[in-house]
């Protein structure tokens, strides 16, 4: 078996016997995160260690996607439908399913590295399992662990007659897996590689695109092009759009950007395209808020408020749907070309991508690039980026152009004048973004699919290895990503500035460091980045109510000699390069108002701040209620809005969601306010106006008591979230609208 690569099965049963007759009954599994993992040969295999207890299998991964359930019969009302239509056609990974339900058997074992945020916070095995590693050194700790099997999701396409292979969506940890698990083979070591071919996964570009050799088997056929699983957005809160504005104002045009998945990445996102495509509004915004005058400096050193004319690139581990929202609004447009002299003069003004100036020979022979005598290596590097036009060709020293010859000698002036000729009109080869794995909604999938090939090229995938630090390539790194803003979320920020990602104080894992790490290491790296960790402000409500600001905490993911700039709803605070007494007063500066006497107290009974030092009156009203008067009006232009990007939501489930996320705060801190609510809907008739919610979740006509109070429970949720308010006010506008058009 194996003594020839890339053998195409549409056998899955048969191609997992295969796989343990050959490595043995201990099977210790490797498979990336999110989206790259192959869902069929992945549960064949769990099905063969379920039936046959003598099969040890270790499953090593992080992120198992998974189908939204619900924990309450509410929840699941909710959920249910949405996830039958959004995920129509998404098959589930059956040892997550066992996992969750308490049925996994003792012969399999599962690790993760990163996880969704709380998703075992509450489960002792899968706290006992987590594997505390950077994202950087997944790889080594899988080998450490003795993995031998190693599958993912790929992606393939035929070009000139030859199937191609592309890793699509995880070159993340893959790329350097099949290196490692080849060199294991020539080692004599018993492993296996296999690739699940899925028609349906973007076939992507970069480092991605492999031959067939590169996996002993690739599973290929119609049953494996199954529906990519798609998660839904989140909804943007005000404070979390509060928070991307005032990360906007740090991205400098001309720069890198690396942002993450979810609410607070497209709150980024949204700001930057308000940035860019309504500045007029955007400026009167920022004047409204106070950012302007209150970090005019620090705006003005490192960030910017005006529109992109250079653009960004993006440099992030995760591809998410927030760089497509940026590059269809012309901001994500910054090329960079894998080639340190070309960057070089790019970065200088003195080359750009769409501009090949006729000194280009002269300026690439003072760098060193090319000889003076054009080699065929010379050739071919100047054709590769597009300064040689297409269609030349190199003979014995000299350059042809349809058989008409052209000296490569350029010492010499006439050969330099003569070869201006043959210089293209644009640069070829240069990537808006560099990311070692995607996922999201399925108009994202759907955007990549329909691009044409040379679209998607700009978008490069590659391994954490080169995504996540600058070693191996600093020089080239460094100069694609000049100033960069490296944005991360964290939980929980100490007045010191150490930071708490991915662990509570009591040891128990939230997700996992994932890449994070590195991050930061970069930023303080290169000499014009900067880290900028994101974190709200507070965490539950009512009597629950906590700062995210603290004093001290028992955990630290980003220790405080790393800090560079925190960010909160309520501002920013620049606390690198200052004493510790600044640190502290700047983090204050951005907390809830609530909790800022406290700090202070704290920091003063400590010694870490003057006696004498009071918070200045400016940053004495941050409030929830604060934010929503300043946000709000600017709803109505369009802006601020809960899904920026669009949803696979409709109407209803949006104020639904809305609805009962808040009756759920109101069940952790406001019970009393909840119990007397529901008392008194019981008395009130059910409005006719709470009808289509209630038929969404099959509550219109309740079958026992149970599903009685689950119906007032429902309408109290939309009432207290001024559900009915909003739906009055719109048959209002709508009928004015109407007399208005009868008058006319």
């Amino acid at each position: 078996m194996y003594q020839k690569q890339g053998l195409i099965y549409d056998d899955v049963k048969k191609c997992v016997t295969e796989v343990i007759n050959y490595v043995g009954n201990n099977v210790i599994f490797s498979i990336p995160l999110a989206l790259g993992k192959p869902v069929i040969f992945t549960n064949e295999l769990y099905r063969q260690a379920k039936e046959n207890s003598e099969i040890n299998l270790k499953i090593i991964t992080a992120l198992t996607l998974e189908k939204p359930k619900g924990h309450t019969d509410l929840e699941r009302r909710f959920l249910g439908p949405l996830a039958d239509r959004v995920f129509a056609g998404v098959p589930e990974f059956d040892y997550i399913l066992d996992f969750r339900a308490g049925k996994l058997p003792k012969n399999v074992e599962i690790f993760e590295f990163f996880s969704k945020a709380g998703g075992y916070l509450n489960s002792p095995v899968a706290q006992q399992n987590h594997l505390a590693t950077n994202y950087t050194h997944a790889i080594r700790d899988a080998l450490a662990l003795g993995a031998n099997v190693f599958a993912q999701l790929i992606s393939h396409r035929e070009f000139n007659g030859k199937n191609m292979y592309s890793m699509g969506c995880n070159t993340d940890v893959c790329i350097a897996a099949i290196n490692d698990f080849k060199y294991l083979k020539a080692q004599g070591k018993k492993v296996a590689i296999i690739g699940e071919a899925n028609i349906n996964m973007p076939f992507m570009y970069g480092d991605a695109v492999v031959e067939a050799d590169s996996y002993d088997i690739i599973l290929q056929g119609s049953q494996f092009n199954y529906e990519l699983f798609c998660p839904p957005k989140d909804p943007v809160a005000l404070s979390d759009h509060m928070i991307g504005i005032n990360v906007s104002t740090l991205i400098k045009d001309g720069g890198t950007i690396q942002v993450g998945i979810g609410a607070l990445g497209d709150a980024i996102v949204s700001g930057l395209i308000m940035r860019n495509e309504h500045n007029e509004l955007y400026q009167d915004v920022l004047q409204k808020l106070g950012v302007k005058q209150r970090y005019r400096q620090l705006i003005d050193n490192w960030g910017g408020i005006g529109v992109f004319q250079k653009g960004l690139y993006g440099s992030s581990e995760m591809f998410v749907d927030a760089f497509m929202q940026m590059y269809k609004s012309k901001i994500l447009k910054r090329k960079v070309y894998e080639s340190v002299p070309i960057m070089k003069l790019i970065n200088e003004g003195r080359l750009a991508s769409d501009h090949i100036p006729p000194d280009i020979i002269d300026q690439l022979i003072k760098l060193k690039a090319i000889n003076s005598r054009l080699s065929e290596e010379n050739f071919k590097f100047l054709t590769k980026f597009g300064i040689f036009k297409q269609g030349l060709s190199y003979e014995n020293g000299i350059v042809l152009d349809q058989g008409t010859p052209y000296s490569a000698d350029m010492s010499d002036e006439k050969g330099r004048n003569q070869i201006q000729k043959l210089l293209g009109k644009e640069l070829l080869g240069g990537q808006v973004i560099i990311g070692a794995f995607f996922v999201g909604p399925k108009a994202f999938y759907q955007a990549l699919n329909n691009m044409s090939e040379d679209e998607r090229k700009l978008f490069g995938m590659s391994g954490v290895d080169k995504v996540n630090q600058l070693y191996g390539g600093e020089e080239l790194r460094a100069l694609q990503r000049k100033d960069a803003r490296f944005v991360n979320t964290g939980m929980v920020s100490t007045v010191l500035g150490a930071i708490a990602s991915d662990q509570l104080e009591d040891g128990r894992v939230i997700s996992g460091i994932g890449g994070q790490y590195n991050f930061v290491a970069m930023g303080h790296a290169l000499p014009d980045a900067r880290v900028i960790m994101m974190i709200k402000s507070t965490k539950g409500s009512g009597k629950s109510l906590k700062s995210n600001i603290v004093f001290s905490y028992g955990h630290c993911s980003v220790p405080k000699h790393l800090r560079d700039i925190i960010v909160t709803e309520y501002g920013i605070a620049d606390v690198r390069s200052k004493p510790e007494k600044e640190v502290i007063a700047e983090l204050i500066n951005v907390a809830d108002s609530r909790f800022q006497n406290k700090l202070l107290d704290q920091a003063k009974k400590a010694g870490k701040i003057p006696k004498d030092y009071e918070i200045p009156q400016e940053y004495r009203n941050n409030t929830p209620e604060k934010i929503t008067a300043l946000l709000k009006p600017y709803q109505s232009q369009g802006v601020f809005q809960p899904f920026p990007f669009g949803t696979d939501l409709t109407e209803i489930e949006i104020a639904l969601g809305g609805a009962l996320k808040g009756l759920k705060k109101l069940a952790n801190g406001y019970r009393l306010k909840m119990a007397t609510g529901l008392i008194k809907e019981f008395l009130r008739p059910i409005p006719a106006s709470s009808r289509p919610y209630l038929e969404r979740l099959n509550l219109q006509r309740p079958s026992s008591m149970k599903e009685k109070v689950i119906r007032k429970l429902v309408i109290f949720s939309l009432r207290n979230n001024n559900v009915f308010d909003t739906l009055n006010l719109h048959h209002k506008s709508t009928s004015n609208q109407v007399k208005d058009r009868q008058v006319l």
